[in-house]
């Protein structure tokens, strides 16, 4: 069970595509001067080819993703203290599998898993992640205002696709805190109000497990709160 009162020694922020990760990432870590770990996605010179031609390019876009989070994980959580200081990371290692089961089918997925199951006994486990959870519409419209034009063709079946699978793997997870946030549209870069819940939300002690939270119990003390729609 998580600790109350401090945010998480370790805390993982997951979410689908649009879901606003990096972004709370950050704020959390230049409010509480914690370390930074974000995903370098754009350098991987598959990932335009994958969103044209999603059959051809899959198992190339996976495998280089999985080597790149890898070797910074192993960079980054080597130096890490995890006892003495806070570390905010927008990704956890296990979603390299989940994008790759929503990509990849037959003997490229199964050897995939098997790469995968190699590199990930290397990482210890966040003690909580935290997934930020938005309707499929409001992920595309995300996506559309921050304009990245490898992006253009996300479909809301991938958002959807994607959204299963972390489902499916959240079902399975006992072994640390798992809190699934319905943000529904809320705005926490430029509410203040809704960013301060989820820091009370995460200063809050959370069994093993799925814990989940919608967004009128992130609001039960009363909280107001602004639309970004």
């Amino acid at each position: 069970m998580s600790e109350p009162g401090k945010l998480p020694n370790y805390l993982a922020i997951e979410g689908n595509i649009g879901a606003g990760k990096t972004t709370l990432a950050q704020k959390l870590a230049d409010d509480f001067g914690a370390r930074l770990i974000l995903e370098q996605f754009t350098d991987n010179p598959f990932l335009p080819l994958f969103y044209e031609h999603p059959e051809r390019y899959g198992f190339s876009v996976e495998l280089f993703f999985m080597t790149e989070r890898h070797k910074q994980l192993q960079r980054d959580l080597a130096q890490q203290d995890l006892f003495q200081e806070n570390l905010v990371a927008d990704y956890f290692f296990i979603k390299t599998l989940l994008f790759a089961k929503n990509n990849l089918t037959g003997e490229e997925y199964r050897l995939f898993q098997r790469l995968f199951t190699i590199l990930n006994g290397t990482f210890p486990k966040p003690d909580v992640l935290l997934y930020l959870h938005r309707p499929v519409p409001q992920l595309l419209r995300q996506i559309e205002k921050r304009g990245r034009g490898m992006e253009s063709d996300i479909s809301s079946d991938y958002l959807i696709g994607i959204q299963k699978a972390y489902f499916e793997y959240f079902r399975t997870e006992r072994t640390f805190p798992v809190i699934i946030l319905d943000l529904e549209d809320a705005d926490f870069f430029s509410d203040q109000s809704t960013y301060e819940a989820i820091v009370q939300l995460l200063r809050q002690p959370h069994a093993p497990g799925i814990n989940h939270v919608p967004l009128d119990a992130l609001f039960r003390a009363g909280a107001s709160r602004k639309s970004n729609t």
